[in-house]
């Protein structure tokens, strides 16, 4: 009887908590993605699970720093959608292709 109880009152809580916890850091993934997306310049070679990574990725370092620095709520946001967008920028640099072949005024061998 005990460990039910322990199993209703303790485990599942937990559980709930920890699933409420992935569910809303996609969401805010991808808002943050996305929002990271629109402050990096230019044509971003990255596709829309990539962009959901890196802004997840970016909210939970960028929420990280924001609370351990002892920034408010706004400031805090802020420095979420910073990283996001820093994260967004280096994948993208990543990503990019190089254009190959001769350069202008030079004859191709």
């Amino acid at each position: 009887m005990f460990a039910i109880l322990i199993l209703i009152f303790v485990i599942l809580p937990l559980v709930g908590v920890a699933l409420w916890f992935v569910i809303t850091t996609a969401i805010v993934g991808i808002i943050f993605g996305g929002l990271g997306r629109l402050i990096v310049p230019g044509h971003q070679p990255i596709g829309l699970l990539a962009t959901i990574c890196c802004g997840w990725i970016g909210s939970l370092i960028g929420g990280a720093i924001g609370h351990g620095v002892g920034f408010g709520h706004l400031a805090t946001l802020l420095v979420e959608i910073g990283v996001s967008a820093g994260a967004v920028a280096v994948w993208s640099a990543t990503q990019r292709k190089s254009v190959t072949g001769p350069r202008r005024g030079q004859i191709a061998r």
